[in-house]
């Protein structure tokens, strides 16, 4: 199977897990979003290294910590991923799975800003419509919310980062998280063992299924992003953002349909102006690419593209 094809595949699987996430937080309640979050890290790091285990695969270690500007890079989305983690267990626990979904839909956009203001790239007129909708839609939204729609705006820009220093890190995708829970390790034993000490903390103590579940946070961190880090070393940001629509419309229904979460009329506008710049941008991106084949083919010269 050619490489990219497995990337697209690896892009699919890791995204249709994120998107039935908003199915799981709420399983490990009574416990709170930071101690979720913390026993996600520590659990995630046991699994990749019993991913490694099977694979017999530790050469690599040695070669990595050699780099300091890889270990950098991995601290960094360690960083920038647990923010991300935090903000959305509370998000869904808290009863806001369609706000979430609107940082996952906004994504794409923050995407293209960035390509904007980090790599000097050049919008295309329809690439600013996308944007100037997407501008729009925030809009919109605070208004409808009564403030900005800080849930999505944090986790589109704080995921449109990780996924841009995994990409500039080019890390296989075990290697790569094994670093990143290896940096967050400590803070999260630390603040484990501090609710322990406070009698706060609702590991082995809300029965032997609750503790299974706080487990399983591992697992279910670690697969998806170990899935999303091959895609993103494997296929062009273009087709990962393509991807990422998969997520944010799974979450989107489980929100109206599983939690019946609010969704009045100007809710609705916001969110179809948001689908409309996606569809914009999406048309636009599909439309490029053709052209540039098709000039390819004619052996003419292509046209700049972001």
């Amino acid at each position: 199977m050619p490489d990219s094809r497995r990337g697209v595949l690896y892009g699919i699987a890791a995204y249709t897990m994120w998107g039935l996430f908003p199915l799981y937080w709420p399983l490990l309640k009574p416990s709170g979003a930071v101690e979720i979050l913390a026993h996600r890290m520590v659990w995630s790091l046991v699994a990749v290294i019993a991913v490694l285990a099977v694979r017999r695969h530790w050469s690599w270690f040695r070669g990595l910590v050699r780099q300091p500007r890889k270990l950098a890079l991995l601290t960094l989305a360690a960083v920038v991923v647990s923010v991300n983690w935090g903000v959305y267990i509370y998000a869904v626990n808290a009863g806001h799975v369609v706000e979430s979904a609107l940082g996952y839909f906004i994504n794409p956009l923050v995407s293209v800003l960035f390509g904007v203001m980090v790599f000097r790239e050049r919008l295309r007129p329809w690439q600013w419509a996308a944007v100037g909708l997407g501008a729009l839609a925030v809009i919109v939204l605070t208004v409808d919310y009564g403030r900005p729609p800080w849930i999505a705006l944090v986790l589109a820009v704080s995921f449109g980062t990780y996924g841009l220093i995994k990409k500039s890190a080019n890390v296989g995708a075990a290697e790569s998280l094994t670093i990143e829970t290896l940096v967050l390790l400590l803070p999260a034993l630390a603040y484990l063992i501090f609710l322990q000490a406070q009698g706060t903390a609702t590991f082995a103590h809300e029965g032997l299924g609750h503790a299974a579940l706080l487990a399983g946070a591992g697992l279910v961190t670690a697969v998806p992003l170990m899935a999303f880090t091959a895609a993103a070393i494997r296929v062009p940001l273009t087709v990962i953002g393509l991807l990422q629509y998969i997520a944010p419309i799974l979450q989107f229904l489980c929100g109206v349909l599983v939690a019946h979460e609010t969704m009045p009329p100007s809710r609705w506008v916001g969110f179809v102006i948001i689908w409309l710049a996606l569809a914009v941008f999406s048309w636009e991106g599909l439309r490029n690419a053709h052209a540039t084949r098709r000039r390819a083919a004619s052996g003419k010269p292509a046209l700049e593209t972001v």
